[in-house]
Protein backbone atom coordinates (compact mmCIF):
# COMPACT_ATOMS: atom_id res chain seq x y z
CA UNK A 1 0.00 0.00 0.00
CA UNK A 2 2.87 2.19 0.56
CA UNK A 3 3.21 2.74 -3.20
CA UNK A 4 -0.41 4.06 -3.96
CA UNK A 5 -0.09 6.48 -0.75
CA UNK A 6 2.84 7.45 -2.14
CA UNK A 7 1.35 8.14 -5.33
CA UNK A 8 -1.72 9.48 -4.05
CA UNK A 9 0.08 12.31 -1.94
CA UNK A 10 1.70 12.89 -5.33
CA UNK A 11 -1.40 13.76 -6.97
CA UNK A 12 -2.86 15.31 -4.54
CA UNK A 13 0.04 17.85 -4.28
CA UNK A 14 0.42 18.63 -8.00
CA UNK A 15 -3.20 19.02 -9.01
CA UNK A 16 -5.41 18.93 -5.61
CA UNK A 17 -9.05 18.70 -6.39
CA UNK A 18 -9.92 20.46 -9.40
CA UNK A 19 -12.79 23.57 -9.08
CA UNK A 20 -14.63 22.58 -12.36
CA UNK A 21 -14.88 18.61 -10.79
CA UNK A 22 -15.88 19.91 -7.19
CA UNK A 23 -18.44 21.98 -9.05
CA UNK A 24 -20.06 18.74 -10.99
CA UNK A 25 -19.47 16.00 -8.21
CA UNK A 26 -18.40 17.82 -5.03
CA UNK A 27 -15.47 15.59 -3.39
CA UNK A 28 -15.88 12.66 -1.42
CA UNK A 29 -15.79 14.65 1.81
CA UNK A 30 -18.65 16.59 1.12
CA UNK A 31 -20.66 13.20 -0.26
CA UNK A 32 -19.90 11.78 3.68
CA UNK A 33 -21.00 15.40 5.02
CA UNK A 34 -23.88 14.67 3.43
CA UNK A 35 -25.40 11.48 5.14
CA UNK A 36 -24.00 13.13 8.41
CA UNK A 37 -26.45 16.00 7.71
CA UNK A 38 -29.45 13.82 7.02
CA UNK A 39 -28.71 11.28 9.86
CA UNK A 40 -28.20 14.39 12.09
CA UNK A 41 -31.61 15.94 10.84
CA UNK A 42 -33.83 12.59 11.60
CA UNK A 43 -32.06 11.18 14.60
CA UNK A 44 -30.69 13.89 16.69
CA UNK A 45 -34.15 14.51 18.31
CA UNK A 46 -36.38 12.85 21.57
CA UNK A 47 -34.15 11.08 23.83
CA UNK A 48 -31.73 8.49 24.29
CA UNK A 49 -29.15 10.91 21.86
CA UNK A 50 -25.81 9.51 22.76
CA UNK A 51 -27.32 6.37 21.40
CA UNK A 52 -28.58 7.45 18.70
CA UNK A 53 -25.29 9.56 17.61
CA UNK A 54 -23.40 6.43 18.18
CA UNK A 55 -25.58 4.73 15.83
CA UNK A 56 -25.22 7.25 13.51
CA UNK A 57 -21.21 7.52 13.69
CA UNK A 58 -21.49 3.73 13.04
CA UNK A 59 -23.45 4.30 9.73
CA UNK A 60 -21.22 6.56 8.50
CA UNK A 61 -18.08 4.91 8.72
CA UNK A 62 -19.72 1.87 7.91
CA UNK A 63 -21.15 2.91 4.50
CA UNK A 64 -17.44 4.91 3.93
CA UNK A 65 -15.71 1.84 4.53
CA UNK A 66 -17.81 -0.52 3.22
CA UNK A 67 -18.34 1.39 -0.44
CA UNK A 68 -14.25 1.38 -0.23
CA UNK A 69 -13.68 -2.36 0.56
CA UNK A 70 -15.67 -2.98 -2.37
CA UNK A 71 -14.02 -0.72 -4.72
CA UNK A 72 -10.56 -2.24 -3.36
CA UNK A 73 -12.11 -6.00 -4.08
CA UNK A 74 -12.47 -4.77 -7.72
CA UNK A 75 -9.37 -3.69 -8.43
CA UNK A 76 -6.62 -5.73 -10.27
CA UNK A 77 -3.65 -6.94 -9.14
CA UNK A 78 -0.20 -5.53 -9.85
CA UNK A 79 1.44 -2.04 -10.60
CA UNK A 80 -2.24 -0.85 -12.43
CA UNK A 81 -4.02 -1.65 -8.77
CA UNK A 82 -1.76 0.06 -7.18
CA UNK A 83 -2.07 3.19 -9.64
CA UNK A 84 -5.85 2.89 -9.23
CA UNK A 85 -5.81 2.49 -5.81
CA UNK A 86 -3.51 5.84 -5.52
CA UNK A 87 -6.00 8.01 -7.92
CA UNK A 88 -8.99 7.03 -6.07
CA UNK A 89 -7.33 7.55 -2.41
CA UNK A 90 -5.73 11.30 -3.70
CA UNK A 91 -8.99 12.95 -2.99
CA UNK A 92 -8.83 11.65 0.56
CA UNK A 93 -5.32 13.25 1.43
CA UNK A 94 -5.03 16.98 1.88
CA UNK A 95 -1.71 18.11 1.01
CA UNK A 96 -2.44 20.68 -1.66
CA UNK A 97 -5.27 22.13 -0.38
CA UNK A 98 -3.70 22.95 3.50
CA UNK A 99 -1.12 24.32 1.87
CA UNK A 100 -3.29 26.89 -0.19
CA UNK A 101 -5.88 27.52 2.23
CA UNK A 102 -2.96 28.73 4.47
CA UNK A 103 -0.69 30.43 1.88
CA UNK A 104 -3.98 32.34 0.59
CA UNK A 105 -3.31 33.78 4.32
CA UNK A 106 0.31 34.55 4.38
CA UNK A 107 0.63 36.54 1.04
CA UNK A 108 -1.69 39.08 2.09
CA UNK A 109 -0.83 39.08 5.56
CA UNK A 110 2.52 39.83 4.75
CA UNK A 111 1.44 42.51 2.35
CA UNK A 112 -0.16 44.41 5.23
CA UNK A 113 -3.64 43.86 3.64
CA UNK A 114 -5.31 42.92 6.90
CA UNK A 115 -8.86 42.93 5.42
CA UNK A 116 -7.76 39.87 2.71
CA UNK A 117 -5.28 37.85 5.77
CA UNK A 118 -8.70 38.16 7.94
CA UNK A 119 -11.15 36.46 5.41
CA UNK A 120 -8.65 34.14 4.21
CA UNK A 121 -8.36 32.79 7.97
CA UNK A 122 -12.00 32.81 8.44
CA UNK A 123 -11.91 30.22 5.91
CA UNK A 124 -9.86 27.85 8.25
CA UNK A 125 -10.58 28.48 11.79
CA UNK A 126 -13.77 29.38 13.86
CA UNK A 127 -12.47 32.45 15.69
CA UNK A 128 -13.61 35.94 15.00
CA UNK A 129 -11.61 37.33 12.44
CA UNK A 130 -12.49 40.98 13.18
CA UNK A 131 -10.74 41.02 16.54
CA UNK A 132 -7.51 39.59 15.05
CA UNK A 133 -4.57 41.20 14.44
CA UNK A 134 -1.35 40.25 12.46
CA UNK A 135 0.54 38.20 15.56
CA UNK A 136 -3.00 36.52 16.07
CA UNK A 137 -3.85 35.79 12.64
CA UNK A 138 -0.43 34.18 12.09
CA UNK A 139 -0.59 32.37 14.79
CA UNK A 140 -4.61 31.14 14.41
CA UNK A 141 -3.25 29.91 10.87
CA UNK A 142 0.37 28.74 12.16
CA UNK A 143 -2.13 26.43 14.29
CA UNK A 144 -4.60 25.15 11.86
CA UNK A 145 -1.47 24.27 9.39
CA UNK A 146 0.09 21.99 12.69
CA UNK A 147 -3.49 20.54 12.92
CA UNK A 148 -4.81 19.40 10.10
CA UNK A 149 -1.48 18.04 8.77
CA UNK A 150 -2.50 15.50 11.46
CA UNK A 151 -5.75 15.18 10.87
CA UNK A 152 -5.84 15.79 6.88
CA UNK A 153 -2.79 14.23 5.83
CA UNK A 154 -0.83 11.88 8.46
CA UNK A 155 -3.53 10.08 10.09
CA UNK A 156 -5.20 9.03 6.52
CA UNK A 157 -2.25 7.93 5.35
CA UNK A 158 -1.56 5.90 8.92
CA UNK A 159 -4.78 4.05 8.52
CA UNK A 160 -4.45 3.69 4.92
CA UNK A 161 -1.20 1.96 5.80
CA UNK A 162 -2.73 -0.66 8.08
CA UNK A 163 -6.03 -1.19 6.09
CA UNK A 164 -5.75 0.30 2.76
CA UNK A 165 -8.38 2.30 0.88
CA UNK A 166 -10.82 1.07 3.76
CA UNK A 167 -9.00 2.54 6.67
CA UNK A 168 -8.74 6.14 4.99
CA UNK A 169 -12.02 6.15 4.04
CA UNK A 170 -12.93 5.53 7.53
CA UNK A 171 -10.74 7.55 9.00
CA UNK A 172 -11.85 10.58 6.52
CA UNK A 173 -15.59 9.54 7.38
CA UNK A 174 -14.48 9.93 11.43
CA UNK A 175 -12.96 12.85 10.88
CA UNK A 176 -16.05 14.92 9.17
CA UNK A 177 -18.27 13.16 11.62
CA UNK A 178 -16.29 15.31 14.60
CA UNK A 179 -16.26 18.78 12.46
CA UNK A 180 -20.09 18.45 11.51
CA UNK A 181 -21.33 17.24 14.84
CA UNK A 182 -18.75 16.79 17.37
CA UNK A 183 -19.23 20.07 18.77
CA UNK A 184 -20.06 21.14 22.88
CA UNK A 185 -23.21 22.81 21.78
CA UNK A 186 -26.74 22.01 22.94
CA UNK A 187 -27.27 20.52 19.66
CA UNK A 188 -24.64 18.04 19.49
CA UNK A 189 -23.58 17.78 22.92
CA UNK A 190 -24.93 14.25 23.02
CA UNK A 191 -25.60 13.27 19.90
CA UNK A 192 -22.00 13.91 18.74
CA UNK A 193 -20.53 12.53 22.29
CA UNK A 194 -19.56 9.46 20.35
CA UNK A 195 -18.53 11.52 16.59
CA UNK A 196 -15.84 13.54 19.27
CA UNK A 197 -14.45 10.88 21.49
CA UNK A 198 -13.90 8.27 18.32
CA UNK A 199 -12.42 10.82 16.22
CA UNK A 200 -9.92 11.44 19.45
CA UNK A 201 -9.03 7.54 19.38
CA UNK A 202 -8.39 8.05 15.93
CA UNK A 203 -6.17 10.34 15.78
CA UNK A 204 -4.01 9.55 19.22
CA UNK A 205 -1.19 8.33 17.23
CA UNK A 206 -0.91 9.88 13.98
CA UNK A 207 -0.83 13.09 16.01
CA UNK A 208 1.86 12.33 18.09
CA UNK A 209 3.91 10.74 14.64
CA UNK A 210 3.25 14.36 12.95
CA UNK A 211 4.35 16.39 16.19
CA UNK A 212 7.78 13.89 15.87
CA UNK A 213 7.76 14.68 12.00
CA UNK A 214 7.35 18.47 12.85
CA UNK A 215 10.88 18.02 15.24
CA UNK A 216 12.78 16.11 13.20
CA UNK A 217 11.56 18.42 9.88
CA UNK A 218 12.66 21.35 12.01
CA UNK A 219 15.50 20.32 14.14
CA UNK A 220 13.79 21.18 17.01
CA UNK A 221 10.43 21.76 19.06
CA UNK A 222 10.79 17.95 21.38
CA UNK A 223 11.09 20.05 24.46
CA UNK A 224 8.04 22.05 23.70
CA UNK A 225 6.24 19.07 22.31
CA UNK A 226 6.63 16.74 25.52
CA UNK A 227 6.87 19.94 28.15
CA UNK A 228 3.16 21.74 26.66
CA UNK A 229 1.40 19.18 24.36
CA UNK A 230 -1.05 17.62 27.16
CA UNK A 231 -1.84 21.42 28.13
CA UNK A 232 -3.75 21.51 24.99
CA UNK A 233 -7.73 21.14 25.38
CA UNK A 234 -7.35 18.62 22.84
CA UNK A 235 -6.05 15.60 23.81
CA UNK A 236 -4.58 15.46 20.12
CA UNK A 237 -3.80 19.10 18.55
CA UNK A 238 -1.20 20.09 21.15
CA UNK A 239 1.43 17.80 20.03
CA UNK A 240 1.75 18.75 16.05
CA UNK A 241 0.63 22.92 17.28
CA UNK A 242 3.79 22.64 20.23
CA UNK A 243 6.35 20.64 18.07
CA UNK A 244 5.91 23.51 15.07
CA UNK A 245 6.00 26.54 18.07
CA UNK A 246 9.22 25.01 19.03
CA UNK A 247 10.68 24.67 15.54
CA UNK A 248 9.97 27.82 14.58
CA UNK A 249 11.00 29.57 17.54
CA UNK A 250 7.32 30.89 18.40
CA UNK A 251 4.33 30.85 20.56
CA UNK A 252 1.09 29.48 19.53
CA UNK A 253 -2.43 28.99 21.05
CA UNK A 254 -2.80 31.46 23.97
CA UNK A 255 -6.13 33.09 24.71
CA UNK A 256 -8.60 33.42 21.88
CA UNK A 257 -11.99 34.76 21.12
CA UNK A 258 -15.01 32.71 20.16
CA UNK A 259 -18.39 33.75 19.45
CA UNK A 260 -17.34 36.94 21.75
CA UNK A 261 -16.44 35.36 25.10
CA UNK A 262 -12.22 35.15 25.74
CA UNK A 263 -11.34 31.04 26.13
CA UNK A 264 -8.27 31.60 28.61
CA UNK A 265 -6.43 29.07 26.71
CA UNK A 266 -2.55 28.23 27.46
CA UNK A 267 0.16 29.53 25.47
CA UNK A 268 2.37 26.38 23.60
CA UNK A 269 6.18 27.31 24.16
CA UNK A 270 5.20 30.31 26.27
CA UNK A 271 8.66 31.68 25.97
CA UNK A 272 8.86 31.89 22.16
CA UNK A 273 8.01 34.84 20.45
CA UNK A 274 4.70 36.56 19.10
CA UNK A 275 4.76 35.20 15.44
CA UNK A 276 5.20 37.86 12.71
CA UNK A 277 4.00 37.34 8.91
CA UNK A 278 7.01 36.02 7.44
CA UNK A 279 6.97 33.12 10.63
CA UNK A 280 3.83 31.72 8.54
CA UNK A 281 5.85 31.18 5.36
CA UNK A 282 8.53 29.50 7.75
CA UNK A 283 5.31 27.43 8.97
CA UNK A 284 4.92 26.56 5.16
CA UNK A 285 8.57 25.75 4.34
CA UNK A 286 8.36 23.53 7.61
CA UNK A 287 5.34 21.76 6.50
CA UNK A 288 6.83 21.32 2.79
CA UNK A 289 9.84 19.74 4.47
CA UNK A 290 7.71 17.40 6.64
CA UNK A 291 5.83 16.32 3.73
CA UNK A 292 9.29 15.37 1.78
CA UNK A 293 10.10 13.32 4.40
CA UNK A 294 6.84 11.32 4.38
CA UNK A 295 7.35 10.72 0.70
CA UNK A 296 10.86 9.83 1.41
CA UNK A 297 9.51 6.99 3.90
CA UNK A 298 6.62 5.65 1.58
CA UNK A 299 9.10 5.35 -1.47
CA UNK A 300 11.34 3.17 0.67
CA UNK A 301 8.58 1.29 2.18
CA UNK A 302 7.10 0.50 -1.84
CA UNK A 303 10.49 -0.86 -2.53
CA UNK A 304 11.21 -2.93 0.63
Amino acid sequence: MSGALLLALLIEGAFGWPARLHARIGHPVTWIGALIAALDRRWNRGRARRVKGLAAALVVIGVAAGMAAVVSALLPDGAVGVVLSGVLAAPLVATRSLHDHVAAVARPLAAGDMDEARRAVSMIVGRDPARLDAPAIARAATESLAENTSDGIIAPLFWGLIFGLPGIAAYKAINTLDSMIGHRTPRHEAFGWAAARIDDAANLIPARLTGALFAVAGGGGWRAMWADARRHRSPNAGWPEAAMAGALGIRLSGPRIYDGAISPEPWLNATGRDPAPADLFRALALFRRAMLGVGMALAVGAFL
